[in-house]
């Protein structure tokens, strides 16, 4: 098994390999920015095209923004406000949805709850994240299992419910494409719903996405 600083190595390699055809001027320096996120995350983003392509924008944003002298790992993972609990779950997000896809969204939510000084430890811990990550993921199949039964009832009047209650929460965000919004957000699973439902911060990053869908 390699060593943390040959696992490195080799991430940096297949980064740089990925990377220079592009940006051949700033190949090595748009490596070492990324070289900073936690290895998972790296080797997710290596398997993930959009996940690579997002990170390497905001490196390429912040090397073009900044003296190249004074970029850190900040610059690429918070490069947005990194004290707005918007800010902190989208980066959340992005490192839960390397442990649990499919779950992602629940459990985002569910680590959003602590203290925003937890949380900003959450984004530096690769390990401590990944136990809450796993803690979440038994709580949430544990809380499956309870609700199997529950969750036969009628989808049709679930789906109405819970598209009335949403409505409410949009029109106060945008009223003008208050109807759009509801409706593309009710193509997501119910789970998925009740989640937003019960989480303004992610109710609010899935509206800021939907708006950023709508035809303009």
């Amino acid at each position: 098994m390699m060593n943390d600083e040959e696992d490195l190595e080799t991430l940096g390699e297949q980064l740089y390999s990925r990377i220079y055809p592009k940006h051949k001027e700033s190949a090595g320096k748009l490596t070492g920015m990324l070289l900073e996120l936690p290895g998972p995350v790296l080797r997710q983003m290596l398997q993930d095209e959009v996940m690579f392509s997002s990170a390497v924008e905001k490196a390429l944003r912040a090397l073009q923004s900044q003296e190249p002298s004074k970029i850190t790992c900040k610059d690429v993972d918070e490069d947005e406000v990194s004290a707005s609990s918007d800010s902190l779950g989208e980066q959340l997000f992005e490192l839960v949805d390397v442990y649990s896809t499919g779950q992602s969204q629940k459990i985002t939510g569910m680590l959003l709850e602590q203290h925003k000084d937890a949380v900003l430890n959450l984004l530096s811990d690769p390990k401590l994240l990944e136990e809450q990550v796993n803690l979440a993921v038994k709580t949430l199949k544990d809380q499956s299992m309870e609700e199997t039964d529950i969750s036969n009832s009628s989808d049709a009047d679930d789906t109405e419910r819970l598209g009335e209650k949403l409505y409410s929460l949009v029109e106060a965000m945008d009223p003008l494409n208050a109807n759009d919004i509801t409706g593309m957000l009710l193509e997501m699973e119910a789970p998925a719903l009740q989640q937003l439902l019960s989480d303004n911060t992610m109710l609010k990053i899935a509206v800021q996405k939907a708006q950023a869908a709508l035809p303009t």
